[in-house]
């Protein structure tokens, strides 16, 4: 089970010169992969990738289900994805129950009302503890209540691949710490989850895999979990997968 990709992307500086993005990588198809690097490195613009919310050239597939290759493009609402933003996004005129209720109808519609759970409800309720929430309405709960209501949503759609972009940036520290648990929760699914985060504590407490960004251009490296902080992931050894840099067509 893996997640392969093969993508090319260009996008025009100011100056008129181009930034080129070449994401060429093999990651595990289950646990939890971070992507990291500095701003600008391209992690958001991987994940709108792989989602198909960004169109870019080449070749992606998930547990050897190609969606998109030089001839042939899945698009967004067909690719089996729960996508969670920096805000969970919740429909503000529905309760909880209604919020997840409208995640599993897109299951169903996706897979034409033939839907596999991946994940029983009832299970995603109790790891997520969001049972007693279930006919509140978003304006009512706190911020980390709405994010693991987002995340119960988005894994309600019967997910492949879970993406996640930086879903605790905009919580305080107490926030933080009240959801990471929940967010651990998430390691016993059977399903790849793409964290995209800055934060090194983050990364440490929930990654078995970690994607290294860099500028443009430069080598993406993929490495299997590691044994120290992750400012100090330049010193671990042998990486997953490593590119040369390539220029966009």
């Amino acid at each position: 089970m893996t997640i392969e990709s093969n993508l090319r992307l260009s996008y025009p500086n100011p100056d008129g010169s181009l930034l080129n993005f070449r994401f060429e990588l093999t990651l595990p198809g289950r646990g939890v992969t971070a992507i990291t690097g500095p701003s600008g490195s391209g992690k958001t613009t991987f994940l709108r990738c792989l989602s198909g919310l960004t169109r870019a050239k080449g070749f992606v597939s998930v547990n050897e289900t190609v969606w998109q290759s030089e001839v042939f493009f899945l698009p967004t609402y067909r690719r089996p994805i729960g996508y969670v933003f920096q805000e969970g996004s919740l429909f503000p005129h529905m309760t909880v129950r209604k919020n997840l209720t409208y995640g599993m109808r897109r299951a169903s519609h996706r897979l034409n009302g033939k839907a596999k759970r991946t994940v029983d409800l009832d299970y995603l309720l109790d790891i997520l503890g969001i049972q007693h929430l279930l006919e509140r309405r978003p304006e009512t709960l706190s911020g980390g209540e709405r994010q693991r209501v987002a995340l119960a949503r988005a894994l309600a759609s019967s997910p492949e691949v879970l993406f996640l972009d930086e879903p605790l940036s905009a919580l305080d520290q107490e926030r933080k710490q009240e959801i990471m648990p929940y967010l651990k929760n998430l390691q016993t699914l059977d399903i790849p989850i793409l964290y995209v985060s800055h934060s090194n504590d983050e990364i440490e407490n929930l990654a078995g895999t970690i994607v290294q960004m860099t500028k443009p251009g430069e080598p993406i490296v993929a490495r299997a979990r590691f044994a120290t902080p992750v400012n100090r992931l330049e010193e671990m050894d042998p990486p997953l997968a490593s590119h040369p840099p390539q220029t966009a067509a």
